[in-house]
């Protein structure tokens, strides 16, 4: 299956690293998902995940509660969830998630930054059948964990199949399973460090090093976009 990272890791985390960019998009996601149901995270699920997520980043709790404040504030921005599709540099596919205030200028930019790297924007569902759609939890591992018993375990709350880096345990699952997968997961208490639905290839490419120095500007580019919550790609 191939790890379920938007790209390579190195890259993600260089990118992601960066507490100037990544906070106003989880804290997006938090102010959508209050807006959408309700400030308390306790009968929002989504608003739960959305600041389980924050925390594992190491935002602070005042801006995670400046976020759903922003939700039930009268006078608030609403945000739409909006995708795009396109072919990048070298052939590359990508599936762009976003969360806009302003879909005209989001097209705009998301069209600008993949014809400048040479591709293009192609219609909403064209890659549709390159990508499944996965629940994918992130967890630390335990010294004293058994993986093979705790796999055993988890079968019946959804999941597919594990994957390990390092310290940290990758759990896959069908989309319909993400609840009861990041509960099961949650109630044996290990520490999650991400969780939500993925986009996983479908058929991986293996790309150059010198094809990767053009996919990784053009990648970069997209991310740097404050409307951009998530890009997946074909790289293997």
């Amino acid at each position: 299956m191939g790890r379920a990272f938007e790209y390579r890791k190195a890259a993600k985390m260089k990118r992601w690293g960066h507490m100037s960019r990544i906070f106003p998009k989880l804290a997006r996601a938090i102010t959508m998902a209050a807006k959408d149901g309700g400030g308390d995270p306790e009968m929002n699920s989504k608003l739960r995940l959305a600041i389980q997520n924050a925390k594992a980043q190491n935002m602070p709790k005042d801006n995670i509660t400046k976020a759903i404040k922003r939700a039930e504030a009268k006078d608030s921005e609403s945000f739409a969830e909006v995708n795009y599709e396109g072919k990048g540099p070298h052939g590359i596919l990508c599936f762009v998630e976003c969360a806009t205030d302003n879909s005209t200028r989001t097209v705009a930019n998301v069209k600008s930054y993949f014809n400048k790297a040479g591709g293009g924007v192609v219609p909403n569902g064209s890659l549709e059948y390159m990508f499944k759609r996965k629940a994918v939890i992130e967890f630390e591992r335990k010294d004293d964990i058994d993986l093979e018993e705790l796999e055993f375990e988890l079968i019946d709350a959804g999941l597919e199949q594990f994957e390990q880096d390092e310290d940290v345990i990758y759990a896959y699952g069908s989309y319909k399973d993400f609840g009861t997968l990041n509960a099961a997961i949650e109630a044996k208490e290990f520490k999650i460090l991400k969780a939500d639905l993925q986009r996983i290839p479908t058929s991986p490419v293996e790309f150059s090093d010198e094809q990767m120095v053009d996919i990784e500007k053009f990648l970069d580019k997209i991310d740097e976009d404050d409307d951009v919550q998530a890009v997946y790609t074909n790289m293997a």
